[in-house]
């Protein structure tokens, strides 16, 4: 007899967080603060904005208005989102050191020999499962700075490699990620180096809140593209966490704009790394934080200790959150990639393809009839996902895919 192959499910509870200051909370990431990083952005020449894709069949198949999917495999050149975080970080560094405003550095001026001889060398580090640091290695390459990179244990050599391209003195510990964030800040404080990091502790906020506002680059960029096909705003958002500077930051940049007409935001984790989950099912404001290995497929999503700035931003606004298994990333992964005739195709990987396999599941699998009453979803529902990197470890996009691993 054959044994019985048991289905994990996923987990959600809708946010009963008690608020803070709410207006307070999202601040930083206000119109006028967003609008200077998505300018910067735009100085480079490698800038476009990356698709925004109307996945118009697959919506009618599953009973919604409409599906809007932001594809950040275009981004930069480098496959992922990440780079608008850490290279307006970056830009912000070095204004601050000039004691300039960032709207008067752009790339060009930034990278100048004037501008070079008075910054003098500068060494950036920065943990990563792969994306963020390959931004960060980017960015540090074409300001002429160096770089040094952690990863954390299981990390793939691919985006290793992607990494060490750019410039970066780069390595896999053998430590899980916020270990692995530990360990760069150490060595920043030790070899005179600034740590570029997207998540946020007790004495560190300033630059994870610039990263969070290169973030709303591509919030701004969803907003008009949105707009352009006659969307007046999505009705619903569903956003992954890792740290919650992207969700934290999609969040607070939709929040400043619509107020209270905002969409409702769903915040999707890794049922091994949900630290947002835990801290909504604690329900008494305080971050959980979730330890050990954390192995999943979702890399760019095992992370432990949530942003503590973006925490703040969630908890104030978002309405629900989801914890779910590697399957359904998996499963969201085959669907884009395999989309519906007059659908485009998208190559989303592991930890971009997660939303997608979630509103999938709630609006196609009966046990989640709950979640999907709560949440609100039926066919006037117009939901927009953010795909945030492309098969950025090829073997391991064609495994899943090809080979139905998960």
């Amino acid at each position: 007899m054959g044994g019985v192959v048991v289905v994990e499910k996923m987990l959600w509870k809708e946010n009963t967080l008690p608020k803070s200051d709410k207006e307070k909370s999202i601040e930083f990431l206000s119109i006028d603060k967003v609008m200077k990083a998505k300018k910067f952005h735009e100085s480079f020449s490698e800038y476009s904005k990356t698709p925004l894709v109307n996945l118009n069949e697959l919506s009618k198949k599953i009973g919604l208005g409409g599906i809007y999917i932001k594809d950040e495999s275009y981004r930069f050149g480098l496959n992922a989102f990440k780079v608008l975080g850490g290279s307006f970080a970056m830009g912000k560094y070095l204004a601050k050191r000039l004691d300039r405003d960032i709207k008067d550095l752009p790339y060009e001026r930034l990278t100048s020999k004037e501008i070079r001889e008075k910054i003098g060398d500068i060494t950036f580090v920065t943990a990563t499962d792969g994306n963020h640091g390959r931004g960060v290695a980017w960015t540090a390459n074409r300001l002429k700075q160096k770089s040094v990179v952690y990863m954390p244990k299981g990390s793939s050599i691919k985006r290793l490699n992607n990494i060490k391209a750019e410039g970066a003195k780069a390595s896999i510990t053998d430590l899980n990620y916020d270990d692995a964030v530990r360990l760069a800040d150490k060595y920043a404080k030790e070899h005179n180096g600034v740590i570029i990091q997207d998540t946020a502790w007790e004495g560190y906020e300033e630059i994870p809140a610039w990263i969070m506002q290169g973030y709303g680059t591509m919030a701004l960029e969803a907003i008009e593209q949105l707009q352009e096909i006659k969307v007046s705003k999505p009705t619903h958002i569903f956003v992954q966490a890792g740290v919650g500077s992207l969700a934290g930051a999609v969040q607070g940049v939709f929040a400043s704009i619509y107020k209270d007409q905002c969409p409702k935001t769903v915040v999707v984790e890794s049922n091994v790394a949900d630290c947002f989950y835990k801290s909504a099912l604690a329900n008494d404001g305080k971050v959980r934080v979730v330890g050990g290995d954390m192995q999943t497929i979702m890399a760019g999503l095992a992370c432990g200790e949530p942003n503590t700035i973006g925490f703040e931003v969630l908890k104030n606004y978002s309405k629900a959150f989801i914890s779910c298994p590697d399957y359904v990333s998996a499963k969201g992964m085959r669907i884009l990639g395999n989309s519906l005739k007059g659908d485009k195709r998208v190559i989303s990987g592991e930890s971009g393809a997660v939303t997608a396999g979630v509103l999938y599941e709630i609006m196609t699998n009966e046990q989640y009839k709950d979640l999907k009453e709560v949440l609100g979803l039926d066919e006037d529902s117009r939901v927009l996902l953010f795909s945030t990197e492309g098969d950025t470890d090829p073997d391991k996009y064609r495994e899943i895919v090809w080979n139905c691993k998960f």
